[in-house]
């Protein structure tokens, strides 16, 4: 069984303050979800102060980027070591804006990956295609070599460490979403994938998360889905109310004993 795992990204919003404050009540309201993994990641300046807050609550804490150099000339980088430091749990390596906007390469990230696991930090490795990509018909490929070229040289026991998630570009931030079944889909490619690059048991063990406007209303559909494994949510993990509400999505339509 597949534990399910909520990760919120906050991306380059809030201040230390309002993390903190934030933090703190998230903490109160979800200290009743123990069989689910949480984590939230907060921008830099405040990822030292939120983790003292949650440090002893059932929430993680993790890091939305990273270098893969623990130390060294490379002006406003952050070092693995560095998060280490302070008990950070999670990183997100090879976000579609970090891809996209700053330019990073699967050799960059397969990099950050292998310095993220020597650190003993969990990498979230986020893969998926453009909607031009998708249209015409080349997003199993493009998620495919992805994968293939970010996770070079990654072992066995490395991998069932490593947390996936399909984010495709068009439904990030658009309030548009994947439809589950075409979502589903693609995690069952992706762990297809996974069992070619190692095997079926690795591949059984690995967690695969959907992010791509992940809304309270979308959320129980999506979670209902036997290849989808937990969220990683962006606008809306912003808000206390709302986030808690995509943590305690309804499990009716499926038993993770099923996974």
């Amino acid at each position: 069984m597949r534990k399910p795992i909520i990760a919120g990204n906050w991306k380059m919003n809030k201040t230390i303050k309002k993390s903190v404050e934030f933090a703190r009540e998230l903490g109160e309201t979800l200290n009743d979800c123990p069989d689910m993994e949480i984590v939230i990641f907060p921008p830099f300046t405040a990822l030292y102060a939120v983790a003292n807050v949650v440090r002893d609550t059932n929430i993680l804490f993790g890091a939305q980027n990273m270098y893969f150099e623990p130390a060294g000339a490379y002006t406003g980088e952050v070092s693995p070591l560095m998060l280490a430091d302070i008990g950070v749990h999670y990183v997100i390596l090879g976000h579609s804006e970090r891809r996209e906007i700053l330019g990073e390469t699967d050799e960059i990230i397969n990099l950050k990956m292998k310095a993220a696991l020597n650190y003993r930090m969990k990498p979230i490795l986020c893969v998926g295609e453009k909607i031009e990509e998708r249209e015409k018909g080349k997003a199993e490929d493009v998620v495919h070599n992805q994968l293939v070229k970010d996770l070079h040289d990654i072992s066995k026991d490395e991998m069932v460490k490593t947390v996936l998630a399909y984010e495709p570009l068009w439904a990030i931030g658009t309030g548009k979403t994947a439809s589950p079944e075409d979502a589903n889909k693609m995690h069952a490619f992706i762990r297809e994938t996974i069992i070619s690059l190692y095997d079926k048991r690795t591949a059984s063990k690995v967690r695969i998360q959907y992010g791509g406007s992940v809304r309270p209303d979308n959320i129980d559909i999506l979670m209902a889905q036997p290849e989808i494994d937990g969220a990683l949510v962006g606008g809306a993990s912003l808000d206390v109310e709302s986030f808690a509400k995509i943590v305690r999505f309804k499990r009716s339509v499926l038993s993770f004993d099923d996974k």
